[in-house]
């Protein structure tokens, strides 16, 4: 008997200490995803806001459930308005409207077509009715399909694709049994309809979310985040070990990697923005694509930058005296390419002509036009070819960025001529320029860099001198 005491005795100190600490799991199970809600709230307000709309639509729609007089008039079809809701009503007003549009009139010309085909049918009697009616079932379905592999209709009209299919078969087979064909057509298009236009009103009289407004906020987001980068490649790449170790945030460094995965999300937007009518300050038929263009040539700058990032670490670099040798002209490359971003990323943002980015442009290409020469000048003889390569490959790279700053310059600027954007006053304010100069000063610690490049030529090599003088340019930082 004690054996047994003991044993229950064991056994119920055992289940208390499985479910003591349950309580407080659960109490911080619980605040932990009231943290992620509240986050997720705070990172956009947007999402709340559209969840209410979600909800104050369907509302709306179940009237027709509760209202007696409507639900006589629509039956047991009032319930495609709600379906409509649920399925056409999205974040963005480019995102309803065309989903709106495309099952408004998929299930218009859908309608139309089955009751045509069944018309068609019945003229048949009543065996051949049956075998046109699976015929034509077959023959739109497969057409549909078909159209769907086309790139054009799969962007813009997958979604009515799909539409058509289920409402022609539902309209011809249903009017098989059902020989109030009209009537039931009538009622599924009027409640389709209907729940349609709720969506687009609501999504845009109640704050409204403009997918074309996203789209141009991401382009010059990405911008921004190629240019923050830039500006601090120089001073990171180059720091040596007895320079004091910064301790400032160095987040922008890895700002890019969110660039290189923006294509999905830029033709979405795109897609969307297309659907939108004139608002603000876009007008009708905005050039949409251009700033996918000015997307794809920011992921090809931010696919450098990847390549430039690996040789940041200290195991990819070379030593510090082969750095300095392109030191000055390298940073000032960076740092005016990285200007000349910014500047551009604000100009598509407040939808204003980039003439400010054209002189940090003018300046980055001096300077690569110098680290060229640079490159092929003697003066990395005496030195390990190993580690010359590194350098070079790092300003190969920062060349390559330079160029992709000029095609990103002349697309911004194609773009602000086709769309129409405001012309500012091109006068630097001192602020501003008494800020471009506390940069240069800070990345680069010569003022001047006189570079002497001696290059071979035919009368240096008759008089048995293969490196002559031929060229002194000079680098103003």
């Amino acid at each position: 008997m004690e054996s047994a005491s003991h044993e229950k005795a064991g056994l119920l100190t055992r289940l208390w200490t499985c479910l003591k600490p349950l309580p407080g799991k659960l109490v911080s199970k619980v605040a932990e995803v009231a943290r992620k809600i509240k986050k997720l709230g705070q990172d956009d307000p947007r999402r709340v806001i559209h969840s209410l709309k979600v909800g104050l639509a369907l509302t709306l729609i179940s009237l027709f459930y509760y209202s007696r007089a409507l639900y006589k008039g629509f039956g047991d079809s009032a319930m495609w308005a709600v379906m409509t809701v649920v399925v056409v009503l999205e974040f963005s007003v480019g995102a309803t409207l065309g989903k709106g549009l495309n099952r408004g009139l998929a299930t218009l010309l859908a309608g139309a077509l089955g009751v045509g085909v069944h018309h068609l049918a019945s003229l048949s009697g009543g065996i051949g009715e049956p075998m046109l009616l699976g015929f034509f079932v077959f023959l739109q379905a497969a057409a549909s399909t078909f159209a769907r592999f086309f790139p054009g209709i799969k962007a813009r009209y997958d979604y009515g694709c799909l539409i058509f299919i289920l409402t022609f078969c539902l309209v011809s087979v249903a009017g098989y049994r059902d020989r109030e064909i009209l009537e039931l057509a009538h009622k599924r298009i009027s409640t389709i309809l209907i729940g349609g236009a709720t969506c687009v009103i609501i999504t845009i009289v109640v704050c409204p979310v403009w997918a074309g407004e996203d789209l141009q906020n991401l382009v010059a987001l990405n911008l921004e985040k190629i240019g923050n980068y830039l500006e601090g490649f120089g001073g990171e790449y180059f720091r040596t070990s007895e320079d004091e170790e910064c301790k400032d945030d160095k987040s922008f460094l890895q700002g890019y990697i969110s660039v290189l995965n923006s294509k999905g999300s830029e033709e979405s937007l795109e897609n969307f923005a297309r659907w939108e009518p004139g608002h603000g300050r876009f007008r009708f038929r905005h050039p949409w694509k251009q700033y996918l263009k000015i997307g794809t040539l920011t992921r090809q700058c931010a696919y450098r930058i990847e390549a430039l990032n690996g040789y940041l670490n200290s195991g990819f670099q070379a030593p510090t005296e082969i750095r300095s040798k392109i030191k000055d002209v390298c940073t000032m490359m960076s740092l005016e390419s990285g200007m000349a971003l910014n500047e551009l990323a604000l100009a598509v943002k407040k939808m204003t002509r980039p003439t400010s980015a054209d002189p940090h442009i003018e300046k980055s290409e001096t300077a690569a036009k110098t680290l060229k020469t640079l490159l092929k000048s003697g003066i990395w003889e005496d030195t390990d070819f190993l580690e010359v390569i590194k350098v070079a490959t790092v300003a190969s790279l920062l060349i390559d960025v330079t160029n992709c700053t000029q095609k990103i310059a002349e697309s911004v600027h194609e773009l602000a001529s086709i769309a129409h954007f405001k012309s500012v006053d091109p006068t630097v304010s001192p602020e501003k320029s008494q800020l471009s100069q506390v940069k240069l000063a800070a990345k680069v610690d010569c003022p001047q860099v006189s570079i002497t490049v001696r290059e071979s030529s035919p009368s240096s090599k008759e008089s048995g001198n293969s490196l002559a003088p031929t060229a002194v340019p000079r680098v103003v930082l």
